[in-house]
């Protein structure tokens, strides 16, 4: 399976999320890395999307979709901030 990076899964995380995340910034629970959704590794050929640190390759978002729900597994972020727009403050 071919490695993207995050940016790759961008249509998909604004539609879960209503918005952009590929400028969301995450920090990673293996290694403490901080980045951006956008530079993390995805690999989207799979029955889901997941999304991996560039640090120490730990899986810090994972995204499954089943014909009734989606499921979204943040576990591997330590967290994940959204910068608010300036026309929504």
């Amino acid at each position: 399976m071919d490695a993207l990076d995050g940016n790759a899964v961008a249509g998909t995380l604004a539609e879960l999320f209503g918005s952009d995340l590929t400028d969301a910034t995450t920090i990673c629970i293996g290694c403490g890395d901080h980045r951006p959704v956008g530079t993390l590794i995805a690999y989207v050929g799979g029955p889901g999307i997941v999304l991996r640190c560039r640090g120490c390759l730990t899986v810090q978002i994972q995204i499954v979709r089943t014909p009734r729900r989606v499921r979204i597994d943040l576990r591997g972020a330590r967290l994940l901030e959204l910068v608010v727009p300036t026309s929504q403050r």
